[in-house]
C-alpha cells in the first residue's frame, strides 16, 4: 500500500505546527542514504520519523535505528510502515526537550552514532547546533533542510550566504551539499526547494584556545555586517581602536576589512589572539 492511501486510511491529517512534508520515492530515500554513508555497523538516530518513509531506507542500510516522532497522531501509522523492521525503536518524544547527553546514554550507549532527518525548516538551525556543540559522540549529520540554509552552512567567506552560523559549524566539521531536492517530491508541497547536507565531525581540524571566546568573537564579526571588523571589535570588547587595529595586523589583516571577509581559519586566529591578549 502506497504512503498517501495508509495516511488517507487513517484520516491523517498534517499539522503545520510541525512542518510536515514527506518524501515519498522510496529510490530517491534510499539515494540519500547511501550518500550518508550509513553502513550495518552504525547506529542511526533519526530525528522526525514522519510516516516512517525515510526511517525504513534507514533501517535497511544501518545496525540500528532510534527514531523520534513528535506527532503521536503518527504513531499507529509507524506501526505498520515499520512493522518488517526489528532493528529501529520507535520514540515519541520532542528532541528539542532533552539533552543530547541523556539521549546518548540511553539510546547509544555513548558511543558514536550518525543523525540522519528530513527536518522542519522551523528547528533547523537549533537542531544543527545543538548535536554539532552538544555532543562530542555524533559522528556525522545527514538532514534535509531548507536549500537556504543548506547554501548558508556550505557558504565561503565574502559571500551572502556566509554567516555566524556557517563558522560555527564548518569551524568543527566538513560540510558538502550533496543533493538539490525539487518542492514537488515532498507530499504534501512546500513553499521552497530542499537541498541534503552532510556535516561529517572534524573536531580536530583547528586549534583553539578558547571555544567559547571563539564564539563571541564569530558573533562580534557579523554583528554588524555594514561595519568594519575594528568598529565591532572595539563594541563587543572594550577595547581601544588602536589595540583593535594592531591585533588585525598581528594577523596579517587590514584595518578596513569586514568580518564576512574572514575565513574560518582567519576567525580562528583572530580568537587565539585575542586569548593570548587575555582579551574576552
Amino acid at each position: 500500500m502506497q504512503i498517501k492511501d495508509i495516511l488517507k486510511q487513517h484520516n491523517f491529517r498534517f499539522n503545520k505546527q510541525f512542518g510536515q512534508n514527506f518524501l515519498t520515492d522510496e529510490q530517491l530515500l534510499d539515494e540519500i542514504v547511501q550518500l550518508s554513508g550509513i553502513t550495518k555497523e552504525d547506529v542511526v538516530l533519526e530525528i522526525g520519523a514522519g510516516a516512517g518513509t525515510l526511517t525504513g531506507s534507514i533501517c535497511r542500510a544501518a545496525k540500528r535505528v532510534v527514531a523520534f516522532e513528535i506527532d503521536r497522531n503518527l504513531q499507529s501509522i509507524l506501526a505498520i510502515t515499520l512493522a518488517n523492521y526489528n532493528n529501529c525503536e520507535v520514540v515519541m518524544a520532542d528532541v528539542m526537550k532533552q539533552e543530547v547527553s541523556a539521549i546518548e546514554k540511553q539510546y547509544t550507549d555513548n558511543k558514536p552514532y550518525k543523525v540522519v532527518a528530513n527536518i522542519p525548516y522551523y528547528i533547523t538551525t537549533p537542531l544543527i547546533m545543538k548535536f554539532v556543540e552538544g555532543s562530542d559522540k555524533v559522528a556525522s549529520l545527514t538532514l534535509t533542510i531548507q536549500k537556504e540554509v543548506a547554501q548558508r552552512l556550505c557558504a565561503k567567506e565574502n559571500t551572502k550566504d556566509y554567516g555566524a552560523i556557517t563558522v560555527a559549524v564548518q569551524v568543527v566539521a566538513d560540510v558538502s551539499l550533496i543533493k538539490v531536492l525539487d518542492r514537488t517530491l515532498f507530499y504534501p508541497v512546500p513553499n521552497v526547494d530542499s537541498a541534503v547536507i552532510n556535516i561529517k565531525m572534524n573536531r580536530n581540524k583547528h586549534n583553539i584556545d578558547d571555544i567559547k571566546l571563539f564564539g563571541k568573537t564569530t558573533r562580534c564579526a557579523f554583528a554588524m555586517r555594514r561595519k568594519t571588523l575594528v568598529n565591532n571589535l572595539v563594541n563587543t570588547f572594550g577595547i581601544d581602536r588602536v589595540v583593535a587595529e594592531n591585533i588585525l595586523a598581528d594577523i596579517d589583516l587590514p584595518s578596513n576589512i569586514r568580518g564576512e571577509s574572514l575565513s574560518v581559519e582567519k576567525m580562528v586566529e583572530l580568537s587565539n589572539v585575542l586569548a593570548s591578549k587575555n582579551i574576552r
